[in-house]
Order: structure tokens, then sequence, then C-alpha cells
């Protein structure tokens, strides 16, 4: 994941940030920040790509047109939750890697959750609205105590499970709703967790929502759910709009189905002046202020700024929201497999003449098995980078698989082999070259690897022929007719091309009566072509390619 570094990185601010964010990158001695809180779409598509990285909170729309010509952008960072405001296929698409700061606006999001629900059961709004009126109606605004009621939470994510420690606190009884949460129960117990949203619905007085915008989630309490619920249930939302279906709220308190509801977030925003929402008395409604607290917009400025410089150095990613299948939280042997996964395809990948139809990672042992998504991703970029023109990356690669037919495939075995952890890598081609005997072979390209005490990476095995090698540096590969005379005739060669050798890994492969060698030469400088034209052309070299990979 180390980025290329220049002297220093651009960090664009196109939305309204909070000083402290911009006062820590102006700190930085490898940053330069581009100030440009509330610019234009077709401006920021003009300079979007001077930037390294770039921040927005809401107000920006980072579209595909935007992201046309993205030039050295790597990162968008969202000074918030919500990345409703960016295309995230697009990015994807450009390799560019979008986080946000969720994390930092956890407690405020959860304390606007909770404050609504408390003034909705006690009838604050009302209440106060009647006293500014110059009112008492002290009897007409009799409401509920929490003290005893039971709280259904809809997504035990952070702000979830943040909001019902506060209802504990508060003597209520809480379940939760969150169809990826493997447990029964949360908090020692006292939390009991369902994986089907309408079974909850008969046992709470209040629900609070928690969970993104998506098809799933759009409208979930609605016409068809609203009369599984408790009779008079309270509702909240504090997670995004049309999550409760605002056209039936109306109709749904109506009927006594809902006692009231508190929402902060809407379908549209701003909520429309003539919206039937606002006329509702048992509708309590604020302008989307989950996470407007004074710390909070600090946090998630310096978060958004803080991740950027990470990933842009080179250090890791915090909060990404496109990246699935990368992990960076990796002990230093899962690394070293995320390199030797890269190394691994690199070195196979010139030898892919007759296409890519499918590629099968397989990752053995249970140490490692937590970063194979990150392998995968790093097999995939080493392979495609000099096959494809277009740009590949970690973020990318898989959509750019996808996009070209490409079949992609990992296979988890937790149970190590006698020899330990290992990786194999399969390249298949298409099922068309296997009607042509003298291609059939071709078809796939297999290399393992494994990485011992010493992190170092280790190739032990290339399409069936065993070797003890470490991929590092240029290289030579060459397959040849298991014959005498054969490595004098390679060494020549190279002494009277002037080309040192300073390894040679040699093994032998049976194949009925054809034998066959694999030569793997680790060279002092790349190999010359007239040098590999000349070698190809021997008798008995069946077939050479050079590699080059970082040296350890």
């Amino acid at each position: 994941m180390t980025q290329s570094k220049p002297a220093s990185f651009n960090i664009l601010a196109a939305d309204k940030i909070a000083e402290e964010g911009l006062s820590w990158v102006k700190a930085q001695s490898d940053a330069v920040l581009i100030n440009k809180p509330g610019i234009k779409e077709d401006e920021l598509a003009t300079i979007v790509g001077d930037a390294d990285a770039m921040v927005v909170r809401s107000g920006v729309k980072i579209t595909r047109a935007v992201l046309a010509n993205p030039g050295r952008l790597k990162i968008i960072a969202r000074a918030g939750v919500g990345v409703d405001n960016i295309d995230l296929d697009a990015a994807t698409e450009k390799g560019i890697l979008v986080v946000n700061t969720a994390a930092a606006s956890t407690i405020t999001t959860a304390e606007h959750a909770f404050t609504l629900m408390m003034a909705l059961l006690r009838k604050v709004g009302p209440a106060y609205a009647t006293m500014k009126a110059g009112g008492w109606d002290r009897n007409k605004y009799e409401g509920r105590q929490l003290h005893g009621l039971t709280l259904g939470v809809v997504g035990f994510g952070r702000i979830g499970q943040t909001v019902a420690e506060r209802a504990l606190a508060f003597g209520m009884h809480v379940v939760a709703f969150d169809p990826v949460y493997n447990a029964e129960t949360a908090f020692d117990g006292k939390v009991k967790l369902f994986k089907d949203f309408e079974k909850i619905l008969p046992l709470c007085d209040v629900l609070t929502f928690h969970v993104p915008a998506t098809p799933q989630t759009l409208g979930m309490l609605g016409e068809k759910t609203f009369p599984l619920c408790k009779k008079g249930v309270y509702v909240v939302n504090c997670a995004r709009g049309g999550i409760i279906d605002e056209t039936y709220l109306p109709t749904a308190i109506e009927k006594g189905e809902c006692a009231g509801a508190a929402l902060d977030v809407f379908v549209k925003e701003p909520l429309a002046a003539d919206s039937p929402l606002r006329a509702n008395p048992k509708i309590l409604m604020t302008p989307h202020l989950g996470a407007s607290t004074e710390e909070a917009q600090t946090a998630v400025s310096v978060e958004a700024m803080y991740a950027c410089m990470k990933y842009l150095r080179g250090e890791g990613i915090d909060g990404a929201v496109n990246a699935g299948g990368i992990r960076v939280d990796l002990s230093p042997q899962q690394k070293a497999y995320v390199a030797l996964a890269s190394r691994c395809s690199a070195l196979i990948a010139p030898m892919i003449t007759r296409g890519i139809a499918e590629v099968v990672v397989t990752v053995r042992g249970a140490s490692i098995a937590k970063a194979a998504g990150t392998m995968e991703r790093a097999a995939l970029v080493a392979l495609f980078k000099d096959l494809l023109n277009a740009p590949v990356n970690l973020i990318n690669v898989v959509n750019v698989a996808k996009a070209r037919g490409i079949v992609v495939r990992t296979v988890v075995e937790e149970g190590a082999g006698e020899s330990g952890t290992e990786l194999t890598i399969e390249v298949k081609g298409p099922p068309e070259a296997t009607s042509d005997s003298t291609h059939a072979a071709d078809r796939v390209r297999k290399i393992s690897g494994r990485v011992y005490d010493d992190l170092q990476p280790r190739v032990v095995e290339i399409n069936g022929y065993r070797m003890d090698m470490v991929p590092s540096g240029p290289m030579v590969v060459l397959q040849n007719s298991d014959r005498p005379g054969m490595i004098g005739l390679i060494g020549t060669e190279f002494g009277a091309a002037g080309l040192n050798i300073a390894d040679m890994t040699i093994s032998r492969r049976e194949e009925g009566s054809t034998v066959t060698a694999l030569m793997v030469l680790k060279v002092d400088a790349r190999a010359d072509k007239t040098l590999l034209d000349k070698l190809g052309a021997k008798p008995g070299v069946l077939k050479i390619v050079q590699v080059e990979l970082p040296k350890l």
C-alpha cells in the first residue's frame, strides 16, 4: 500500500472545514493546503487533478464528471459519516480511495438521538411552543418516562451501541436488530440481538434507527411494518432520510400505530416548507443536527485530514468506504504474505500468453486468513499492472477484473498443511485454449509461496517445479528440455553478454517420458532483449521471460 511520495502532497479542502483541521495540515512539512470552500462543480473538475487528496463535507457534490480526469488524486475524505454526495462507483473505477470519519461524530450523533427521544416522550417541543406563545397548558403535555420502557435499536454499530449504553443507564430494556452482528446478546447479556427486523417490532415502546440508506433499509418502517409494532410506538430517526416512510408516517400517527416521531433527517433536505410533516404536532423535527457540535466538527475535520495524510504516506487506511477486503491491521507475518502475493503474481505475469479468464487465490493457515482479501487484491494488482492499459491499484482492481469478465475467487483453508502456511495463485486462461494441444499446458499458471520465521518471501513452486527461492530483484526465468550442457550453454551466453548471474535455482519435472527443467536466474542487471532472443532461439530452450521485482 506504499504510495509514491512527491516532495509534498496537495490537500484540497473543497468544503468548509473546521479551522483545526486546516491548521493541522498547514503544520505538516510534507503537505500543501488548497482551501476552496464552496467551490463549484465545473471549477472543481478543472483543479481536482492537481490534488493528491480532497476533503469534503456534504455541501459539495463529487460527481462522475468531477472525477473524469482525476490526475494525481488518490483519496477523498468525507469529514462526517454519509457519502451520498460522492459517486463511489466513479471513484472506485478511478482507483480513488474514499474514507469517512464516522467514529469522530459517534458520541455527538448518539447524544442527539437520545435527546430527541427524551424530548419526544416528554413532549418538550409542543410544550415549549405553548410557553413561547404565552400559554401554560400543564396538564396537556403529560409524557412518558424512559425507565422500564423497551428500546429497539435498529442497527447495532458504533452509534447504535452508544445509544444502547445510555438507554441502559436510564433503566430501559434494550433489544437490537442487526443482520451482521454475530452474537445472540451484547453488553454482558443485557441487550438481546435479532437478525429479523420484524421480530423486534412487537417488543418495543421506542424504536431508534442507526442504519445506512440502502435498498434494504429505505422505507423499512412503513405501511407494512408499522402495524407489526406495539401500538403507539415512538420512533426516532437520526440516521438517513427515508428509512421511516415519510409519506406514511402521518397516517400511522393518525391511526394510533405511532404515538409520535422525532426526525433529524429527511428524504430531501432542506425539508420543503409546505411538507405535511411540519404541521403535525406529534412530529418533532431538527434540521440534520446529528453531528452538529463544536467537538464533532473539530474532530471530523482533523480526522479527515489525518486519514488523507496517513494514506498518502503509506501508513495505512482509516475509515475506508470503498476498499472492501483491504485490511491494514495486519501482523508482520500477514503483511509479509501480502508482499509475497504481489511478488508471486509479478513473477508469473510475463508467463501468461493465453489470456486470463479466472484467478484463484488459495490461502492456507488460520494465522493468515484475515489477510486473504488484501492478498487477493495485491496479487491482482501485480498481475494486471503490466498487462492492462488502465491504471490499477488496491482500490479499483477487483472492479477492473469484473469489468473484463475475469472471475476472481479466494479460497481460505484455515488448516495449514504439513509445511505450515502457504499461498497459491492460479491464473487460468480461456477454455478455448485447450482446443489446441500445443497450447493446452499454457492455460494454467500456478505459483506457490511461503513466509518463514525470518519473514522473507519464498517461492516454493512454479507450474509444478518445486524450489525454494527468494523472489527479489531482476531475474530471468527459463524453461528448457532437461539435457546435458544446458547450464553451461546458458552461463556462456550470459558471460558473453557481460551479465553476471548472482544466483541460480533449478528444478526438474517429469511428464511421462518428457523431462523439463526450470531455471530461475538472479542477475545483477536487466537482461538485454538481444540476449533473451538469442537464448530463446537455442535448441532445448522452450521459453524465456524476464521479471524485475523490487529488491528486498
